[in-house]
């Protein structure tokens, strides 16, 4: 007798240790695995759109300190020329802004806040590519998962019904079993998208504030009197 309970033991823990996330999505029916297959492409883009934003962001935000330095030397003395290439050399979104700034020099003080405004407006506009997808993917994310555990009750409850009372507990189990594989599934996906979201949210953020403070920096020097 204990020979025998101990290899029923066995057998139950062998069974737990084959459970796998492969088995939880291949025992969820159709619905559930279709349901699986739209999230792994919504987490596939999302983490594709956060790495390259990343990589994008942080290769625009670095600009050489001494940049605004040079800017006020060649402006101050005349150098126009001088300063433009100095902005074309440099691919950072202030130096962009400070050229079509210095593009302007001539003209009411009005006129080149404005040209600057609308250049930053298009310079946002970049940083921000495809960022609003994140933001999709962490609002759908969650809600195709809560679809496949109604498709996955749906089956228990139609198992139940179709039954006569004698409802096989493997067909219930496994519409269950796709109720909860996809909401969780559905969860950590929009999770992860909206962290996502939030973190380059903060970094294009700094990047906007880096150039509202050059873009001050440089009408202060249009300002200062000659």
């Amino acid at each position: 007798m204990q020979q025998e309970a101990q290899e029923v033991l066995d057998e139950v823990l062998s069974d737990e240790k084959t459970l796998s996330i492969y088995n939880l999505i291949m025992d969820g029916g159709i619905g559930g695995q279709l349901v699986i297959a739209v999230l792994l492409v919504l987490l596939i883009t999302a983490l594709y759109i956060y790495f390259e934003r990343v990589f994008a962001i942080n290769a625009t935000s670095k600009t050489d300190d001494n940049f605004m330095n040079q800017i006020k030397d060649h402006v101050s003395n005349g150098k126009l020329d001088a300063a433009k290439v100095l902005c074309t050399q440099t691919n950072s979104p202030e130096a962009r802004l400070i050229e079509k700034g210095i593009s302007r020099i001539g003209k009411p003080l009005d006129d080149i806040n404005t040209a600057i405004e609308s250049a930053g407006t298009l310079e946002v506009y970049k940083l921000e590519k495809n960022v609003s997808i994140l933001a999709t993917v962490a609002g759908a994310a969650p809600m195709i998962g809560f679809l496949g555990t109604v498709i996955g009750m749906i089956l228990a409850f139609h198992e139940m019904a179709t039954s006569g009372g004698q409802a096989d507990m493997g067909a219930l189990a496994g519409g269950i079993n796709t109720a909860m594989t996809t909401t969780v599934a559905g969860l950590v996906v929009g999770i992860i998208a909206y962290i996502a979201y939030n973190h380059i949210v903060v970094k294009t953020n700094k990047v906007v504030h880096q150039m509202e403070a050059k873009a001050v920096e440089f009408l202060d020097l249009l300002n200062e009197p000659v």
